[in-house]
């Protein structure tokens, strides 16, 4: 109550910083009227006036106040467009490394530009980090015209950009791109064997718009980098025999997680025949150097026994074909993960065809905690702020809204059952379409707004359906779902980034309907005539009650019911949210078919009939936090798991670019050969054994194989008081004689690139073979929780052990092959090229691909795969007879549009 007291009075904590904020506002007002007396040229000199007093130990914070003035008054002269108080307001919480939680309709965009231009002005690089690559263009393209007048430089970075493009747009000033882009360019980077191959530059700033959608929904699947392994047939057809001689008594299942664990007999009885196989190193299913092994052991146990023919699956022209376990439709394309489906196909005696090994990974937590200085802005961040904190350590700051919210938010209404939730849904919207106010539906899934479709037309109401896989054909739909007696049915993710202005955006009209129309007094009485228009509906829509928003359930998360709900009332406009839920929803699935709520609404309405309380609208809520507390363990695992790789990954980084930008990489080589020096002789001479116990004939042995020189080890041990530390020194000195004159019949130089090159080889070769490791412990490492210890625990030792077994192997083969092999330079000698890598967005826990649809790629392919042999396909305006699919927008990696089963780059798109 206290509390509440001194809110009431003082305002909260967020009131307070934002009030704060107002007194820099007042400065960068006081500018205004200077900035807008300069002329163009003077103003776009204000540039090169603020490096000079950065340069001359000015900082940021210092020039915020005119840099920010000069930002809104070349918007002013750009677009057209002021910014508001509060987007000043907003563009400081940016600047500062925080969320700025904007209203949708209030001009984030347009925030943005303000911290974009202050921090690009040192020269070091400004990240806008986008969903989709239509909104990456899209504001690169509008906003960038901003920032050339002011004379800095802006690049894009969307999928199927060579190299050469890349870098030139990581150097420009500002950078736009989509999340994936830029960590997978971050990956790809660190598997480059030249700097000048490399095409980021050190992290800087990045601003993450729709943070939320970024950071928190997209955070718990890693991206990821494979490619083709070596074949593994036989193991997979050997461990699925072995496992088919198993009884039901031997493992224990679970239906509901399809997981499946052996019993105490099951594991003794499978290390026998593992054994006998030959597949098990010792006698311990369990130690660390069967990991791989407990593996495919694992995945061909589910294979066999939890995945079922004709259910989970079907074998299609000898290949096994995934079933949608939703849709029951064959998903052709789609393999599962981590070597299940390669235990499905030994299973089913049908071609195994290879898995690919994850080559690098990195979640997107940690990839842009990498960033010094990190924001983000979004219209719903405050239901995950301490989420925000606790893993980014970004604070989530409400931004008040230009204008007071005129919005009206009804209580939800719930039914019985789906059919009657839908057609009282139905009955609405042809209530509100009759009158013309516009109305914009939002469903969860593709299905049910297939379903609201039908409804719609057994009332007779005209209505578009999207469902967020075309985005830039979806952004000219939602932005007109604002227009007189519009309705449209969207999934929540559907037209993201684009507002909803009410009468309609006379910008997407005219790009539509003025396409063809050139520059000239038609078209300028075309583009008057379209502005009156909008005008003219923008009054009928107001008068009619503004934009209804509907909600045809509730989210897990109350975050995306607020995405759907600020869809409504921007800038001051009238307007009006529902929900509709009913028993069959998900959500209220969670509260069980046997509790008080459930049997209270079936006993006590009636078909038809809906109840309104805000006692369940609460009740409603708790079940939400609930989910959004599970979902966020299950990201925090993600991030426990990765920040252990992300320890080796960052050594094992750090050391490849010091070794790509070393002049020398000797004394390395050095080090490396002493350190295999010294294990070796450890190994064989134990410290405090006599002599006659030393393995002297095994060290020999090693020293020739590994070292290349033939030590006379035994004349050594002759000697009176010989320690295990003289053969060290003496050994070492051997072999460093012996490379001395291996090197001196060759060019120095030479010898300098052959290590370098060797070096970052070995270190990639290992770091690939320890990444799968890794994969495979992470699998099983859970069924250490029956043993009472705790599973992540467990993975940081055996991660960390395995590390520096590791990194032990790499010097150790890195002296072999510089001892041992002969050189031979190719003529001319060339960097070695990355191989056909596939890049992923993979859900650790189900295998499935995950990404959003960033660039909608797949669901283009798809769309361009259904079209082949049709006009569309054959003659796209454009092509040519080598290629007529060249201007359709079809991704690298997608399947090819004629039917080939290829992909597109390896198909037609290879003639490109």
């Amino acid at each position: 109550m206290l509390g509440a007291l001194v809110k009431s009075i003082f305002g909260s904590s967020n009131e307070r910083y934002v009030k704060s904020l107002e007194k820099i506002v007042q400065q960068i007002n006081g500018f205004e009227p200077t900035l807008e007396a300069c002329s163009d040229e003077e103003l776009a000199a204000q540039t090169p006036k603020f490096r000079e007093m950065l340069a001359a130990g000015a900082t940021l914070d210092d020039i915020l106040p005119e840099a920010f003035a000069t930002v809104r008054e070349a918007s002013k002269r750009v677009f057209g467009m002021r910014h508001f108080d509060v987007q000043m307001i907003g563009g400081i919480v940016l600047h500062r490394g925080e969320i700025a939680e904007m209203r949708t309709g209030e001009g984030k965009t347009l925030v943005a530009t303000t911290a974009t231009y202050l921090n690009a002005l040192e020269g070091k690089g400004v990240h806008i980090v986008t969903v989709n690559d239509y909104l990456a263009r899209r504001d690169a393209e509008m906003m960038g015209q901003l920032h050339n007048f002011l004379g800095l430089t802006v690049g894009v970075i969307v999928p199927n950009l060579n190299e050469f493009e890349r870098r030139e747009a990581y150097a420009a000033d500002i950078t736009y791109g989509t999340n994936n882009e830029f960590g997978f360019d971050y990956l790809r980077d660190n598997m480059k064997h030249e700097r000048s191959q490399m095409v980021q530059r050190p992290f800087n700033f990045a601003i993450v718009d729709e943070v939320d959608s970024i950071l928190i929904d997209e955070a718990r699947t890693p991206l990821i980098i494979s490619g083709p392994t070596d074949d593994k047939s036989e193991l997979y057809i050997s461990v699925d025999a072995i496992v088919k001689q198993l009884d039901a008594e031997d493992y224990e299942t679970d239906e509901k997680t399809k997981n499946i664990t052996l019993t105490e007999d099951g594991v003794e009885k499978a290390e026998r025949m593992l054994e006998d196989a030959g597949l098990l190193v010792g006698s311990n299913l369990y130690d660390v150097e069967n990991t791989q092994v407990v593996h495919h052991l694992d995945q061909a146990l589910k294979a066999v026994v939890m995945f079922k023919r004709d259910t989970d699956y079907i074998v299609k022209d000898n290949k096994v074909v995934i079933i949608d376990e939703f849709t029951g439709r064959m998903m052709d394309g789609r393999r599962w993960s981590n070597g299940l489906h390669q235990a499905v196909e030994a299973k089913e005696g049908v071609k195994i065809e290879p898995e690919n090994q994850t080559l690098a990974s990195i979640t997107f937590q940690n990839y842009f905690r990498m960033y010094p200085k990190l924001s983000g802005m979004t219209g719903t961040a405050a239901t995950e702020a301490a989420e925000f904190y606790d893993i980014y350590k970004m604070n989530v700051v409400t931004i008040p809204t230009n204008l007071p919210v005129a919005r009206v938010d009804e209580e939800d209404e719930f039914y019985k059952n789906t059919l009657d939730k839908f057609a009282a849904i139905a009955k609405l919207i042809r209530e509100k379409n009759e009158k013309g106010q516009p109305v914009l539906v939002g469903t969860v899934s593709i299905e049910k707004s297939e379903l609201l479709s039908d409804f719609l037309n057994k009332e007779g109401v005209k209505h578009s359906v999207l469902n967020a896989r075309f985005h830039e054909m979806e952004a000219h739909i939602v932005a007109q779902a604002g227009r007189y007696g519009a309705v449209t049915i969207a999934t929540n993710m559907a037209g993201r980034g684009t507002d909803i202005q009410l009468g309609g955006n006379y910008e997407f009209r005219i790009d539509d309907e003025l396409s063809e129309i050139p520059e000239g007094p038609e078209r300028e009485a075309a583009i008057a005539r379209i502005k009156m228009e909008v005008s003219d509906e923008k009054d009928r829509v107001i008068a009619a009650g503004g934009l209804c928003v509907i909600g045809t359930e509730r989210h897990e998360s109350r975050r995306i019911d607020n995405q759907l709900r600020g869809r409504s009332g921007r800038q001051g406009d009238p307007g009006l949210s529902k929900f509709y839920l009913c028993l069959e929803d998900d959500l209220l699935r969670i509260f069980g078919p046997d509790t008080l709520f459930a049997k209270m609404m079936n006993s006590n309405l009636a078909d038809g009939e809906a109840i309104g309380s805000k006692w369940l609208s609460k009740a409603i809520e708790t079940a939400q936090k609930k989910v959004e507390a599970r979902n966020y363990e299950v990201r925090k695992q993600v991030v426990e798991y990765d920040d252990v790789m992300n320890d080796q990954r960052k050594v094992i980084y750090e050391q490849r670019s010091d070794i790509m930008d070393a002049e020398t990489v000797d004394d390395v080589v050095v080090d490396m050969r002493n350190d295999t020096v010294n294990s070796l002789v450890a190994d064989a001479c134990p410290q405090g054994s006599y002599p006659e116990h030393w393995d002297v004939e095994g060290l020999k042995e090693k020293a020739k194989d590994i070292l290349g020189v033939d030590a006379p080890i035994d004349a050594w041990i002759d000697e009176d008081g010989i320690e295990p530390e003289i053969v060290e020194e003496r050994l070492a000195e051997l072999a460093g004689a012996h490379m001395s004159a291996k090197m001196a019949s060759d060019d120095p130089a030479i010898w300098r690139q052959v290590e370098k090159s060797i070096l970052l080889d070995r270190i990639d070769h290992h770091w690939k073979d320890h990444l799968a490791t890794l994969d495979a412990l992470r699998q099983v490492v859970f069924l250490r929780a029956y043993a009472q210890k705790t599973p992540i625990n467990e993975y940081k030792q055996e991660a960390f052990g395995l590390f520096e077994h590791m990194l032990d192997t790499i010097r150790e083969d890195v002296t072999r092959i510089l001892s041992v092999s002969e050189l031979r330079i190719p003529e001319p000698a060339q960097l070695p090229e990355l191989p056909d890598f596939l890049t992923g967005h993979i859900d650790p826990l189900t295998g499935l691909e995950n990404s959003n649809d960033g660039d909608g790629s797949a669901e283009r392919a798809a769309l361009f795969g259904s079209l082949a042999g049709s006009p569309q396909a054959t003659a796209s305006p454009g092509g040519t007879a080598e290629n007529p699919y060249a201007d359709l927008p079809i991704s690298r990696n997608a399947p090819c549009p004629c039917g080939s089963g290829s992909k597109y780059k390896h198909c037609h798109g290879a003639l490109v």
